[in-house]
């Protein structure tokens, strides 16, 4: 499982922590969702009969979701790969294993909407962990300032599929808001360990990046 793979990686050499990282990956773009340590969202809300547009509508918006959350892992794994301080690697992986319930949320959901992940999520996987990474090296201030840009720019985005989401889609609502809620508050959390404003252009980057990845994943 991966949370309990990056776990291990606390007190490790800069390499180890790679490696593990590597495992991580694999499992998570490969292999099948981690169990979630908190409850499912979406249980005690009925399963609305949707017809097949609005049901393959609302797969591909948790497609988008899911992807994000692989991205947020691998986001977050390589920032606290090469991490500098164990307070801020510890900030990171507990972020990390959030994210992990998040991703088995959006896992479950599409199954349970007949649909399935993206297939392209060992590429999102491997651009997230680089840009992580490449934070992390400048410094922990700038890793930590794109985790308060990233979450803002994913806060937004949850909140424009609550509304572009099927009426009836209560299931697969619910989970967007809990995650909506877990990412502003991880957010928050970066900007009081000490976060540095990303300069420009960067924050519109990110986000060029973010809408290819959302068309993408939307459809494939």
């Amino acid at each position: 499982m991966t949370v309990k793979t990056v776990d291990a990686a606390r007190g490790y050499s800069a390499l180890d922590r790679l490696l593990i990282a590597a495992q991580s990956a694999l499992a998570t773009t490969l292999g099948p969702p981690p169990a979630p340590q908190v409850p499912y969202p979406a249980e005690g809300h009925a399963d609305a009969e949707l017809d097949e547009a609005a049901r393959r509508h609302a797969a591909g918006l948790m497609r988008i979701n899911h992807a994000g959350e692989v991205a947020a892992q691998a986001l977050y794994l390589g920032q606290a790969a090469v991490a500098r301080h164990a307070e801020l690697r510890a900030h990171l992986l507990e972020a990390a294993r959030e994210e992990a319930d998040h991703l088995a949320w959006c896992a479950a959901r599409l199954d349970e909407l007949g649909s399935r992940p993206s297939v392209l999520n060992p590429l999102w996987y491997a651009g997230a962990f680089a840009i992580g990474a490449g934070a992390g090296l400048v410094s922990d201030r700038i890793s930590l300032g794109f985790v308060v840009e990233t979450e803002r720019q994913v806060e937004a985005h949850l909140g424009d599929h609550l509304e572009r989401l099927p009426e009836g889609d209560a299931r697969s609502r619910a989970i967007v808001a809990t995650m909506q809620a877990d990412e502003a508050r991880h957010g928050r959390n970066a900007e009081q360990a000490g976060a540095e404003p990303l300069p420009d252009p960067v924050p519109a980057l990110m986000r060029i990046a973010a809408d290819l990845m959302r068309f993408a994943a939307y459809r494939v």
